[in-house]
């Protein structure tokens, strides 16, 4: 196994904290399933040192061990939903705030000949339909919600 770049022990603390917590709700589970660590060894294909390392939350346990026992408690859940791109909020408040800024640097133009806009939104509110573009209407519900929030 390659040698890691940090220590574990220069991990943010809250990085330590949410590794912990998995820990324990790693044992948890595999309490309620009745198993112990040996079962779920074998079950994982790590060693039971390896077994009770992930369940203390050993941060130099290698992410794959920790991602198959979150698969053994919920195969239907996929980790990598977590950071979707639709559940990234801080790279869609950057999206917003880039929007915002280009929309400012514009000159307001007047509304194409035909354009359609609902009798409910405010001549400014971009009108994008989910199932045309979800990223897009998710910047839009922001700076609606933005746009409410500000003073």
């Amino acid at each position: 196994m390659p040698k890691q770049n940090i220590s574990p022990a220069a991990y943010p603390q809250a990085v330590l904290q949410e590794i912990e917590r998995l820990a324990q709700n790693i044992v948890v589970a595999r309490k309620r399933r009745g198993e112990t660590q040996l079962q779920w060894a074998r079950k994982l294909g790590v060693s039971p040192p390896t077994m009770a390392r992930i369940e203390r939350g050993d941060p130099s346990v290698a992410m794959a061990s920790y991602v198959m026992c979150l698969w053994l408690i919920n195969q239907t859940v996929g980790l990598a939903d977590l950071v979707a791109p639709a559940n990234d909020h801080a790279a869609l408040e950057r999206e917003v705030t880039q929007v915002r800024q280009k929309l400012r640097s514009r000159k307001p133009a007047s509304p194409r000949a035909g354009a359609r806009v609902p009798s409910h939104a405010p001549p400014s509110t971009p009108v994008v339909s989910s199932t045309s573009h979800p990223t897009a209407a998710g910047l839009a519900s922001l700076l609606q919600a933005s746009r409410k929030s500000a003073p």
